[in-house]
């Protein structure tokens, strides 16, 4: 009796255990799903084209890239410093803000605090972080002529310093964007939730990233930035000293075009690091340049505002209410 029945109860356990992988399947799909499904945050960047490559990341990574961006154009770095930064974030961190690493390695280069990078609260600041970055590889001579590996390698000293490489192109597109070269190339479709955003806050973490040059004073000139009441901050665009004008071919032509060119730049690296941040501090829309992009209509990416295309004098970041 026991022979014939072992056979039968063999039989129940494996559709149990089929049934129950079956049901961890599902759970797991539901899960990424809801991760990464439409309603999920997330930004892609283009090249200004729109027929090229593509990268999409989470908006953390694009908040973190954006951070890494502003200050290297604010210390006067160029686009070349920017991508050499954001490809050896991606490899060390996948740019993502991390408590943990080799040994005592933090942050989003993994810098260690036992070899002189700072505190581990400073490091885990990506303000400091991205400066302590952006010092150590303004020493290296020619960083900028040298492969970004051997640069990022000069600067971060890895075991695996050709690990660097694979990340070159997804770095060289979101440095185009950050930096403000190819406009209307970054967009993000936020999470939904409808919590209010804090002006105060905004204009707090543009002086973090830009410098408190990057707001007038409140209550002056053009622009409300200084408005307590008001949803919008309000951000005048002019060329950051030591903008590299003629590096960018933004689309000035002809004597002063490098200006031109400068101030263009400096009006899509704050739209773009708005939208990059957009999430993390409710801004509800971007306008610069004649286009929008909203967090209602944010699969529309960058569309036609109605405004004039050459009104490049401000980016208006609301807030949502």
């Amino acid at each position: 009796m026991s022979e014939t029945a072992s056979p039968v109860r063999r039989g129940r356990s494996l559709r149990f255990v089929a049934a129950f992988l079956v049901l961890l399947a599902l759970v797991g799909y539901v899960v990424v799903q809801y991760v990464t499904g439409p309603g999920a945050p997330r930004c892609v960047v283009r090249t200004a084209e729109g027929d090229g490559p593509s990268y999409e990341l989470t908006s953390e990574m694009a908040g973190n890239a954006a951070t890494i961006a502003a200050v290297g154009t604010t210390r006067g770095m160029p686009e070349r410093a920017v991508t050499i930064a954001l490809a050896t974030a991606l490899q060390e961190s996948a740019l993502r803000n991390i408590e943990h690493g080799d040994r005592d390695s933090l942050g989003l280069f993994q810098q260690r605090p036992s070899q002189g990078w700072g505190t581990p609260e400073q490091i885990l600041d990506p303000v400091y972080a991205s400066g302590k970055f952006y010092e150590h590889l303004a020493e290296v001579p020619g960083y900028s002529r040298l492969p970004l590996t051997v640069a990022a390698q000069r600067v971060q000293r890895s075991g695996f310093p050709q690990a660097y490489a694979k990340h070159e192109p997804d770095a060289t597109l979101l440095a185009a964007a950050l930096t403000g070269r190819a406009s209307a190339t970054l967009t993000c479709r936020t999470g939904s939730g409808g919590l209010p955003g804090d002006p105060a806050q905004v204009r707090a973490e543009l002086t973090r990233a830009f410098g408190a040059g990057v707001l007038p004073k409140s209550g002056s000139g053009r622009g409300r930035a200084g408005d307590a009441d008001s949803p919008d901050v309000t951000v005048a665009v002019q060329s950051p000293m030591g903008a590299e004008g003629a590096a960018g071919g933004g689309g000035g032509s002809g004597r002063g075009g490098g200006q031109a060119d400068a101030a263009g730049r400096r009006g899509w690296e704050l739209a773009h690091w708005a939208v990059a941040r957009a999430d993390e501090l409710r801004i509800d829309e971007v306008s610069y340049g004649g286009r929008v992009w909203s967090a209602a209509e944010s699969q529309d990416g960058w569309r036609p505002s109605g405004a004039a295309a050459d009104g490049t004098r401000e980016v208006r970041i609301r807030i949502a209410r």
